[in-house]
């Protein structure tokens, strides 16, 4: 069992393709870890225990027909995957972490999680998250929070730590999750796992719930940069059903990066004369050393590759957080509306009239959290305030997207950490929301620009968490941050034996 469970998403594909192991043995070896940790760990919300074996079953059958018919199988058939619990799967308990969905269950099935089951893939169960996507520590989540398990003192970051926290632990092989603010790098960064928030549009929304639609994204989690490239291959496409789904217009057309999803073509071990360049507005004091060390380091690496690695100034890097808490929060206010207690969901069963059930349905079923954001939100979506604060950022949000664009003229890639510290301790940044919101410094403006963002391990700090290194690309330019990545990754397992064994074989 423990083959199964420390080696990567792919090579658990090819060796259910080659029937050396069966979809059955893989997802029974996973539920059986998820049952010995997770009461520990609590990275699930759900564990789709016995669909889970009744798809493995399928597969199973589906990877023996398609061998028999000499027909091509995909690199995960039959490999079991984790989905954030924002993600709707039809008949499955869709929760959001939130008391306000905690009966909930949709008809319908997120594309995203449709195209993994459609290559094979076996959904295991539902990961934890801060209620409806609103935090960085997945302490908010309703169902209690989420423990690190490189030290379950700390938090797994969020809102994504869930996904992370299993895929570290051992309780699946990858997962997905969503990122609107840095949802998928930081808890990547803090649990020592990869992570891919890929361009804006890149990956249908549909069966996403919301929390800010011009910013939400969903990817992957793997252990290393080739689970993720591969499942984002796999996710990636146009869906009509989604209205900001890219790939079917004419701009497409003109660009063939929008229709290119042959991710795995860029798991090329080469960055010789490829730009990278290195933002001096995120070495600024604050920084915990050990992780501007080891970004640091990490860029010489790549240099000694044969990147050319430059240091400049981004600029409107102060500006992001101000500007991403404004406008997540106001289309938070936004889509969180229709969590009334009339049509789905939750509802207080003490009320006088509808306005007062409305009352006492979100004032009962929203976490302290979720109404802080949603107020803020309201509040500067206001008469009076909405050209002070919410039109003021969508300026700024213009600016950052070009002070990137202008800086994607000379670079291929931008380097940086992902968070200014490692994993903080329970309850550190509870206490302390503008702590919370101010370690999402550098990755908040990749989503307002709509950029795709890699977070690859590069290090630990001198607690022995771990470090994640923060690799972004101009849109639609996924497969230069995957080969920068990938031969970064490929420098560590060659040159400081840190096999995949080594790391996730270690008992959680």
């Amino acid at each position: 069992m423990q083959d199964i469970l420390s080696i990567s998403a792919v090579d658990l594909g090819k060796k259910i393709a080659a029937g050396e192991i069966t979809s059955v043995e893989a997802t029974q070896a996973y539920l059986d870890r998820i049952s010995a940790v997770d009461k520990d760990i609590n990275a699930y919300i759900t564990v789709m225990t016995e669909p889970a074996l009744k798809a493995a079953e399928e597969a199973d059958k589906m990877i023996a027909a398609k061998k028999a018919a000499g027909e091509e199988l995909s690199p995960l058939a039959g490999v079991p995957i984790a989905v954030k619990d924002n993600m709707c799967i039809e008949g499955t308990l869709t929760t959001c972490a939130s008391h306000i969905l905690d009966n909930f269950v949709p008809t319908y099935t997120a594309t995203a999680v449709q195209k993994l089951i459609d290559a094979g893939c076996v959904i295991i169960g539902r990961t934890n998250m801060d209620e409806f996507a609103m935090g960085s520590t997945t302490e908010t989540s309703y169902f209690g929070a989420t423990k690190n398990p490189r030290d379950l003192t700390r938090v797994p970051g969020g809102s994504s730590g869930g996904s992370a926290a299993a895929v570290a632990a051992m309780e699946c092989p990858a997962a997905l999750g969503s990122d609107t603010g840095g949802s998928i790098r930081q808890p990547a960064s803090f649990c020592g796992v990869t992570g891919i928030k890929p361009t804006y549009g890149r990956v249908s929304r549909y069966g996403l719930i919301a929390y800010g639609s011009s910013l939400d994204q969903i990817g992957p989690l793997g252990k290393n940069v080739t689970d993720c490239a591969t499942i984002l291959e796999v996710i990636s496409g146009h869906d009509a059903k989604d209205s900001t789904s890219a790939g079917a217009d004419e701009t497409s057309k003109q660009d063939e990066r929008t229709t290119d999803y042959k991710f795995t073509e860029a798991l090329v071990d080469d960055v010789k004369g490829m730009k990278i360049g290195i933002p001096r507005d995120y070495f600024l004091e604050g920084m915990n050393e050990d992780v501007k060390k080891a970004v640091l380091d990490a860029a010489e690496v790549l240099k000694s590759k044969g990147a050319i690695v430059e240091e400049f100034d981004l600029g409107m890097v102060e500006y992001a957080i101000p500007a991403y808490y404004v406008i997540a929060c106001a289309e938070a206010s936004s889509n969180l509306e229709r969590f009334d207690g009339v049509k789905y969901g939750y509802r207080t069963s003490d009320y006088l009239d509808l306005h007062n059930m409305y009352k006492k349905t979100r004032s009962e079923g929203f976490g302290a959290e979720v109404k802080r954001r949603i107020m803020l939100g309201s509040f500067v979506l206001s008469s009076g305030y909405y050209d002070a604060y919410y039109v003021k950022a969508l300026r700024v949000k213009a600016l950052i997207k070009k002070a990137f664009d202008d800086a994607f003229a000379k670079y291929d890639v931008i380097l940086g950490p992902v968070a200014p510290t490692t994993a903080l301790k329970l309850g550190e940044s509870l206490s302390d929301p503008i702590q919370m919101y101010l370690g999402d410094i550098y990755t908040v403006s990749v989503n307002l620009a709509g950029l795709p963002g890699i977070s690859v391990p590069c290090g630990e700090d001198s607690n022995g968490l771990p470090i994640g290194l923060q690799l972004l690309g101009q849109t639609f330019d996924e497969k230069k941050i995957i080969r920068a990545a990938y031969s970064y990754e490929q420098y560590r397992l060659n040159n400081m034996s840190l096999k995949c064994d080594d790391i996730f074989g270690k008992e959680a």
